[in-house]
């Protein structure tokens, strides 16, 4: 988005291409021009590429949100989605189809989580958005 904007693309033009909101195309716009001031500076003052790296890492974070932090790292629910595409068999399951309990079960014995439940194993699934598998990787009830 920043190099877009960089290259002379407006911002309906970048959200078009980045299928973003145009507003937050502005926004996040807005916050490197803001910034470009720290940066020049920090660069004349002869920052390393290291010190360089981790102010625009700062810059381009997402401020911190009100709520619950995520319970569960992206790994462990890549972990749970790879695990729902495997075959139940290869994993000792007397079944033919993954189900959110199994699912949750199975992720418990190998160490992936010390708990979860099969709701939340269902909401991954759900999110995942998977393309791998044209019928639904869960049994239905």
């Amino acid at each position: 988005m920043i190099l877009a904007a960089q290259s002379g693309m407006n911002n309906t033009k970048i959200s078009q291409q980045l299928k973003l909101h145009r507003r937050r195309v502005r926004e996040w716009r807005q916050k490197w021009i803001e910034a470009s001031e720290r940066l020049d500076f920090a660069e004349s003052e002869g920052a390393t590429d290291k010190e360089l790296r981790q102010l625009i890492e700062q810059i381009l974070s997402d401020e911190k949100r009100s709520g619950t932090p995520n319970y569960f790292s992206t790994e462990t629910v890549v972990q749970i989605v790879a695990l729902a595409c495997s075959e139940p068999k290869s994993s000792s399951r007397p079944i033919s189809h993954w189900t959110p309990k199994e699912l949750a079960a199975e992720a418990i014995k190998r160490g992936i989580v010390e708990r979860i439940s099969p709701r939340s194993v269902g909401r991954f699934l759900k999110r995942s958005d998977t393309s791998t598998s044209p019928s639904s990787l869960l049994a239905k009830r």
